[in-house]
């Protein structure tokens, strides 16, 4: 593969970054289907929040396709109420269920080899599953080389004149799978290496570009 200009640069900024953090281990789950279950919990909370309704379920013993299904709708929310907006995300959830259920015949296993543009295709048909969740669900839990661009990637590239501010997610995305390998793990630890720098120094409204790895990157 020929490496463009743009992609000499993510490359070089991806470097740096591992240089300093290291690897991130992400995503913190023990099986694909916890995975899935926190991408539809994450959005819009802290994961310290999502690691506290997770172990909820996992007490509760209903943390597989058939049981989280088969949770009663009020039951679900008390579970994982500490993930906010609690009724809804457990309707997300059962939305999602009901997609396993439908489509792949509960199968977890059969859904996760699908092809790549028709599960994630099926997966923002799903009421509340945006391209974010879909995609961690597709790189993180089926292990598909998809860039997952949230807040952080789009503030960090923006900054860094990569693109333009509150660009498109479909352009950020293709700025990452255009000029790069289609490497699921370079994906995986790029997109958690961006959210470590986005949290400790690209903040929205105060970032801090003293002692950042990236900041030799700057226009």
């Amino acid at each position: 593969m020929t490496v463009s200009k743009s992609g000499k640069r993510l490359l070089a900024m991806y470097h740096a970054l591992y240089k300093a953090y290291g690897p991130q281990h992400w995503w913190p789950a023990d099986t694909p289907f916890e995975v899935m279950v926190g991408a539809v919990l994450t959005q819009n909370t802290s994961w310290a929040n999502v690691e506290k309704a997770i172990m909820n379920l996992k007490r509760a013993r209903v943390l597989t396709p058939a049981r989280l299904r088969d949770a009663a709708p009020r039951r679900l929310a008390m579970l994982i109420r500490p993930s906010g907006t609690f009724n809804i995300k457990a309707a997300r959830l059962a939305h999602l269920m009901a997609f396993l259920t439908e489509r792949y015949r509960g199968s977890l296993a059969l859904m996760l080899r699908a092809d790549m543009r028709e599960l994630r295709k099926g997966l923002l048909q799903i009421n509340g599953i945006g391209p974010e969740t879909a995609d961690a669900i597709l790189l993180y839990a089926a292990g598909r080389p998809v860039f997952v661009v949230d807040a952080y990637t789009e503030r960090i590239l923006s900054r860094h004149g990569l693109v333009p501010v509150r660009a498109r997610y479909e352009d950020v995305q293709q700025l990452f799978m255009c000029n790069l390998p289609g490497d699921a793990a370079l994906f995986n630890e790029y997109h958690a290496l961006l959210v470590r720098v986005g949290k400790l120094h690209c903040k929205k409204s105060s970032p801090q570009c003293s002692g950042c790895p990236l900041e030799p990157f700057l226009c």
